[in-house]
């Protein structure tokens, strides 16, 4: 095993830099639906709520995936274990952008995502454990800037190359970035970075801290407010505002600059800022979005109703992760595992909760259910805030 903070500093800055560029494919990967709906639904003659599933069939694979996952993997190499599974990651998507149907990519798609599962919480772990106990937080949280990069360069990429060029196209991009991330991992990260493994009795620690699983449901319900919009923004903008491909790349695009710029800031005072604080400014913000969302009726308007959400949308992941390992180092690679889980079972309820609303009334009460899981995520988060400190995070830490 690795012990804590013992790797040089330009060993770890080089490793932050490469599991961050990991992130960055397994986020394009798992964001490209939303990016792609468009060409998918026209080309494989479906409709936008059942293509919508792609999402939440994924994210009940990867919400099931990361916890399970991560107890099987735990004590392994990371510079192997996290180079494989994004070499899974890239094979998978490959396949996928030649699924001739809806049912075979569903399939895929599904067994692809497992290499998400594993990655985003064990890369998290690895730097947890290389970095230095002070700067910890700024580990954890720059490693995660994949995720906002991605949501910059990512998203208007599937939207726009979508919409030129086919959805195949687009996932056949992130089948190649996969790899060369996977190459990255392999050639910088050292041997031997190993978090301990878990033992039972500290995996029940997790469960049952009312606490450490209060901020867990947070992550799930900030996540289904997110993905009750998220899932169809690409059908809303161009069926109820009329945007063209260029406008619809141009809104993700917003969308991911103002998400990255808050995200470096955020990685940046995290430590001092505290995360319990962070996080209720940060779920604030994005349920001011999704009360202004209804009153957006141009594609221009709508850009700037989304900056608050922006702001919140990525960092508010790191920051969960930031949280948890703060409030109970020791048990960081079973509650980043937890919250990564949490972040796809979130998506799920808000595919589904996304697509009975279309159901139902159409694109009219998105942004309304959205508001209401930000505001039950918000009243939970503070609860949690409340309580942070001691309980069974300190007799799980002083055992390990």
């Amino acid at each position: 095993m690795s012990p804590t903070g013992a790797h040089d500093e330009r060993t770890v800055t080089q490793s932050r830099w490469a599991l961050l560029g990991g992130n960055f494919a397994i986020a394009c990967g798992v964001m490209a639906p939303s990016g792609v709906m468009n060409d998918l639904v026209d080309s494989l003659h479906v409709t936008a709520a059942v293509a919508g599933q792609l999402i939440t069939v994924g994210a009940i694979v990867l919400a099931l995936g990361a916890p399970l996952l991560a107890a099987r993997v735990a004590g392994s190499d990371r510079r192997r274990l996290l180079s494989l599974w994004l070499l899974w990651y890239a094979a998978g998507h490959a396949l996928a952008a030649l699924a001739p149907d809806f049912t075979t990519l569903a399939i895929v798609r599904t067994v692809t995502l497992l290499g998400a599962a594993v990655f985003t919480p064990q890369a998290g772990a690895a730097i947890a454990v290389m970095a230095r106990p002070e700067a910890r937080g700024h580990a954890i949280t720059f490693v995660f800037l994949g995720w906002a990069v991605a949501s910059v360069l990512g998203l208007p990429m599937h939207a726009y190359v979508a919409e030129t060029l086919g959805w195949r196209v687009a996932l056949g991009i992130v089948a190649g970035m996969s790899a060369l991330a996977a190459a990255w991992v392999w050639l910088v990260l050292p041997n031997g970075v190993r978090p301990a493994a878990l033992s039972g009795a500290q995996w029940r620690s997790v469960f049952t801290d009312r606490v450490l699983m209060a901020v867990v449901l947070v992550t799930a319900m900030a996540g289904a407010a997110q993905f009750t919009l998220f899932s169809y923004m690409a059908p809303y903008l161009r069926q109820v505002l009329g945007s063209t491909a260029a406008q619809i790349a141009a809104v993700f695009a917003v969308f991911g600059v103002v998400g990255l710029v808050a995200s470096v800031v955020i990685s940046r005072v995290i430590d001092r800022f505290g995360t319990a604080r962070m996080m209720a400014l940060l779920l604030t913000l994005m349920a001011v979005s999704f009360a202004l969302w209804p009153w957006a009726g141009s594609v221009a308007v709508l850009a700037l109703a989304i900056v608050p959400w922006s702001i919140g949308c990525f960092a508010a992941q790191s920051v969960q992760h930031a949280r948890l390992t703060s409030m109970a180092p020791a048990l960081a690679p079973a509650s980043m595992a937890l919250n990564s889980a949490a972040i796809y079972v979130g998506q799920a309820i808000g595919a589904v909760t996304g697509g009975a609303m279309l159901a139902v009334a159409g694109f009219s009460l998105l942004s309304w259910a959205a508001l209401v899981w930000m505001v039950l995520a918000i009243v939970l988060s503070q609860w949690a805030a409340a309580r942070q400190p001691g309980g069974a995070r300190a007799d799980a830490q002083a055992a390990a």
